[in-house]
């Protein structure tokens, strides 16, 4: 009888042994997680319009491969059931047109409906697209969505730092963040960040975030002024990763906004999301109040002149290679890309008339037809034509280019087939398709040695990280086009004002915390 009751005894202890030490997720079924979003940087001073082959576009499992986090063997691949919807790139370009928008944001909702429901939603846009009658692209998106996902599933934002951050795109995010670097070298970190965000989330149970504060900025500048290589940039972004530490707080972020489009919601914002309402709240006023501070301390992050002077500048040091950065007509940041302005100007330099001139490479133009010719006459041929503003030819015609085939190269995923033309001691890249020129690769597989080259001039505006290491000279040019850095003579007629710095006098704004509702709540 002892002997039974013992063992009886011993039943339920061992039971509640086993119980306690058991991991609390080991029974719960992992989360169901949807993935989409669109990226591109729109500018609405450009002539251009982009349309639904500016995109690339992932759907289903093919989404994965834009993240190497989310890779076959990776950590967060294992810690959800993943519903990837679609997901699509651009270059920069002009406004996006409205059917373009909408084919693209109706096959991202039909694809979500085939999985519902979700505890999550990673939402993986940019934050300055432009869509033809629209104004707040990115906040009709979201909307959109939550009408197909609901209320209770967590959507987590991942953005570029140059996105805007409408009212309503606040309200239908749960999480948030972006690039803390521009460079935007932390790209991936960040998006890895804004998932993980909401995967520990899903998995603690805690969910939406109790508090989300959210502060417009008005302050309207080019990323050529903010850059996070220098100061004031540099300390002020600084500040964010601590911010985000804080006990009490999810994710912080400054966003310094899109200069280069026409609409309301065009300025800078800070948001801060977490669980405790006075330390969010602080914290979004202390990061707005730091960036306000030192609007007047933004410079440009490498010395700015005319393209004369730069031209000279150029031509006169013996620094090679020296970097002309041709900033209006960056497409990069929203350019046509195919202004011919300052190559007009360049050839008609007499430094530049002959091959004993200066060397010169011009990256690019894009010239469909010159491209065909300089195929058909293979290199070493002659060949004569035009390229360029095809697009935008406010500031100066197509450009004649006569010369000498230098190089071919076919299959580049951008510009599809690239040529390079000789006149004089400048060599010209022509492509079918306008493509940005930002790695040594992209001059080499041309048969270009940047390294060895007096003037490199890129339609760019602070150099990426592979120009950046390999200039030994660099200026900034101020010349013409959709992005075009001086930023009065653009001529804003939508944007919320007063607004620094086009409003020079303008008293110092409201910069409390507004608590935005949870996306449940309104």
């Amino acid at each position: 009888m002892k002997k039974i009751l013992f063992i009886i005894c011993l039943f339920p202890l061992g039971f509640l042994i086993s119980r306690n030490n058991k991991n609390p997720n080991d029974s719960k079924k992992p989360p169901r997680v949807a993935i989409c979003g669109l990226a591109i940087e729109s500018s609405t001073f450009s002539p251009a319009q982009s349309g639904i082959e500016a995109f690339r576009t992932r759907r289903g499992q093919e989404v994965f491969t834009y993240y190497p986090f989310l890779a076959d063997a990776a950590a967060d691949r294992k810690r959800a059931v993943w519903f990837p919807a679609l997901r699509g790139h651009a270059i920069p370009g002009g406004i996006v047109t409205r059917e373009a928008y909408e084919v693209l944001v109706t096959e991202t909702l039909d694809s979500l409906r085939k999985n519902l429901p979700y505890d999550g939603l990673f939402f993986d846009i940019h934050g300055a697209m432009s869509v033809v009658g629209l104004d707040d692209p990115e906040g009709d998106f979201i909307v959109r969505v939550r009408e197909v996902v609901g209320k209770k599933t967590v959507i987590s934002t991942s953005m570029d730092l140059h996105g805007n951050v409408s009212w309503r795109l606040a309200q239908n995010t749960d999480l948030i963040t972006c690039y803390r670097l521009a460079p935007h070298d932390d790209a991936l970190e960040s998006k890895q960040r804004a998932l993980e965000n909401l995967l520990d989330r899903l998995e603690n149970g805690k969910g939406k975030p109790a508090f989300k504060a959210w502060i417009p900025v008005p302050i309207l500048l080019p990323g050529e002024k903010t850059s996070t290589r220098i100061e004031p940039g540099k300390s002020l972004y600084a500040k964010v990763a601590p911010a985000a530490a804080q006990e009490g707080v999810i994710d912080a972020a400054i966003w310094i906004g899109y200069a280069w489009a026409d609409e309301p919601r065009n300025q800078g914002y800070v948001m801060v999301t977490g669980d405790d309402k006075k330390t969010v709240t602080r914290t979004a006023e202390e990061l707005a109040t730091a960036f306000w501070n030192v609007r007047n301390e933004f410079e440009f992050v490498a010395p700015v002149a005319s393209l004369d002077e730069c031209l000279d500048k150029a031509i006169e040091s013996r620094e090679h290679p020296f970097i002309i950065s041709d900033m209006g007509d960056n497409p990069t940041a929203g350019g046509a890309g195919d202004v011919t302005w300052t190559l007009t100007e360049i050839l008609a330099r007499p430094e530049f008339k002959t091959e004993n001139g200066p060397s010169l490479i011009y990256a690019s133009l894009p010239g469909p037809d010159l491209v065909e010719k300089a195929v058909a006459a293979g290199v070493g041929g002659k060949v004569e034509g035009f390229a360029g503003a095809i697009v935008d030819s406010r500031f100066a015609p197509s450009v004649k280019l006569k010369g000498t085939v230098k190089a071919i190269f076919n299959g580049d995923p951008d510009a599809q087939t690239e040529v390079v033309v000789q006149v004089g001691s400048v060599k010209v890249i022509v492509t079918k398709k306008r493509k940005p020129y930002h790695y040594e690769k992209d001059f080499l597989q041309l048969g270009l040695n940047p390294r060895e080259t007096d003037i490199v001039v890129v339609k760019i505006g602070y150099l990426v990280p592979e120009l950046y290491e390999m200039r030994k000279g660099w200026i900034m040019a101020q010349t013409p086009g959709g992005v075009d850095q001086d930023l009065e003579r653009l001529g804003y007629k939508r944007i919320n004002r007063p607004m620094f710095p086009l409003d020079k006098d303008m008293k110092d704004p409201d910069l409390k915390a507004r608590l935005v509702p949870a996306s449940h709540e309104f």
